[in-house]
């Protein structure tokens, strides 16, 4: 199965696995699964430090972390994704996660997350 790792899944798997749950944590860990990120992610993340700075990882190595936790393949951003967003009822208000959600559902991925918002839409989800 492909798992598409929401951002804060994938800092959890580098830096606090235990606050991942246990059925997020075996997915993970599950060889027979292919772990992917998104740019979405890193585009995320470097919003987010410069608003919050210090509390993130350094974004100079963040994509080898990632890696490094499992990651196997970065899904970069289509037009096709970009589209995909107009086809969602406006139930998450996060553009980051909507993003997310719209790759997941075009790729045919499913999406690790535990944002209870993003069960709401038709999107295969673990946590």
């Amino acid at each position: 199965m492909k798992l598409l790792l929401d951002t804060h899944v994938l800092l959890w798997a580098v830096s606090d696995p235990g606050r991942l749950s246990a059925t997020a944590r075996q997915a993970l860990l599950d060889q027979e699964n292919e772990l992917l990120a998104s740019h979405v992610s890193l585009w995320e993340l470097a919003i987010k430090s410069q608003t919050a700075p210090g509390t993130l990882p350094d974004l100079a190595t963040v994509q080898s972390d990632f890696e490094q936790a499992g990651v196997r393949e970065w899904l970069a951003i289509q037009p096709s994704h970009i589209f995909g967003i107009n086809q969602l009822p406006p139930i998450h208000r996060d553009p980051f996660d909507r993003l997310l959600i719209a790759q997941a559902r075009h790729e045919g991925l499913t999406l690790v997350t535990r944002d209870p918002l993003i069960h709401d839409y038709a999107v295969s989800v673990i946590w």
